[in-house]
């Protein structure tokens, strides 16, 4: 199957320009092609993963990715009107938000193969020695307010009562240059981005042409939205999901794809999963036929926890899957049970506290329970389990026996409430 085609059928493709004249120098070249990443974290976030994939995917089919991080356009802001203080970064923090996004995205793309490996750049490096009399006088020129104005995500800025200011509305023409530099400097011939970006690239599209430049190609997916039509990435309680582990644990990224609805897996397995469609097809019928194992939230998880963090953190989050959904604890290691630290409540006690034995009542009073009397209660009620075992009997002396892997326990109260205890 042609690339665009299985970009289509995996719902990757929103808009394109020039579809025909694209696949025709896909089929014939190699094709360098960029996305643009925004350098005012360290870290990237679930939101980036569309351009990413788009990245990878046509890596995976013989073209090489350009990565883009906005050290000039990230200190204007766009015209989503969220621009602010934030974004005027200094030139120490700047490079240290490159290096996390260079890390991350290593996992994500190949910087090694000498034919299509990724390339990082800064548009800092070509914009700060232009002047701004010069950008009028070569730039800004080709492209009309007029033209500028009919763009979507223009006009509705226009049309809000909180206007746009100068800063934002030049974003589109410094976007546009980049487009036609590294269309110069790197033979780049296609941007990819999300949906909301088409405005900004059909601009470096139009810009190369009224400069005499090559025909440049623009292609989008559709914005990651959930089944309410808000955007993806970010949990209940509004805290974003980032790809940086130490921001977000291996296991709460894993949680949030095996979460998602069953109305959204499809579409999102399609999009992020690297096997073929008509394996997809497949997982996704025996996923209908009981719905209630989940395995298409199950492949959707594994698959894009492998991507972000690597298979090892696979294998964690799903032994603490089963720590926390009650099952079978047999075979755990401190290093999958460590995966829970920070978040569970843990505690730690000193290993001649084992030794001598504990009392379970003692025990679920420091960690699970508000006293003794209430562990007296969840003991006798059925509700106090170690390692996901139900303890019924209130003199149970826990030990160096009761230890799950070489020094860690789990100690319950119900179903969920759980408590992760360390030996010292």
């Amino acid at each position: 199957m042609a690339l665009l085609d299985d970009l289509h059928e995996r719902g990757l493709i929103q808009e394109v320009t020039d579809r025909d004249g694209l696949g025709k120098l896909l089929a014939s070249q190699v094709v360098p092609l960029y996305a643009g990443y925004d350098p005012t974290s360290s870290s990237l976030h679930v939101g980036n993963l569309v351009p990413t994939i788009l990245l990878k995917r046509f890596q995976a089919a013989g073209h090489r990715p350009i990565v883009v991080v906005g050290g000039a356009t990230g200190m204007v802001g766009d015209p989503s009107g969220k621009s602010d203080e934030r974004n005027l970064l200094d030139d120490a923090t700047l490079a240290a938000n490159l290096a996390g996004i260079r890390g991350q995205l290593s996992r994500l793309l190949d910087f090694d193969d000498a034919a299509t490996g990724a390339v990082m750049t800064n548009n800092a490096d070509w914009t700060r020695g232009i002047s701004f009399l010069e950008f009028l006088r070569d730039i800004g020129k080709h492209l009309t307010i007029n033209y500028m104005t009919a763009k979507d995500s223009v006009r509705s800025r226009l049309e809000s009562e909180s206007g746009i200011s100068y800063t934002e509305f030049s974003y589109m023409l410094l976007q546009a240059f980049d487009f036609v530099h590294l269309a110069k400097a790197h033979a780049v011939r296609l941007q990819v981005g999300g949906s909301d970006q088409y405005g900004n690239i059909t601009a470096g599209t139009e810009l190369s042409r009224k400069m005499g430049g090559p025909q440049l190609y623009g292609l989008v997916a559709p914005l990651l939205l959930d089944s309410t039509g808000q955007k993806m990435g970010k949990t209940a309680s509004g805290e974003r999901i980032w790809l940086d582990p130490e921001r977000t644990k291996p296991y709460e990224f894993y949680q949030y794809w095996f979460n998602r609805p069953d109305e959204e897996v499809p579409r999102l397995l399609r999009m992020f999963s690297l096997r073929p469609l008509a394996e997809l097809d497949s997982l996704l019928a025996a996923h209908d036929a009981d719905r209630a194992k989940r395995t298409a939230q199950r492949e959707l998880a594994r698959a894009l926890t492998a991507w972000v963090h690597g298979d090892a953190e696979v294998a964690n989050a799903e032994t603490a899957q089963r720590v926390m959904f009650g099952e079978s604890l047999q075979g755990v290691t401190d290093a999958s049970l460590g995966v829970l630290a920070g978040i569970v409540k843990t505690v730690d006690i000193p290993r001649t506290e084992l030794t001598a034995g504990i009392g379970l009542v003692d025990l679920l009073a420091r960690t699970v329970a508000d006293s003794k009397g209430a562990a007296r209660r969840l003991i006798t009620q059925g509700g106090a389990s170690i390692n996901n075992v139900k303890i019924a009997n209130v003199d149970h002396k826990v030990t160096e026996s009761d230890l799950a892997s070489e020094t860690m326990l789990v100690i319950g109260s119900g179903k969920r409430d759980k408590c992760l205890v360390r030996v010292t």
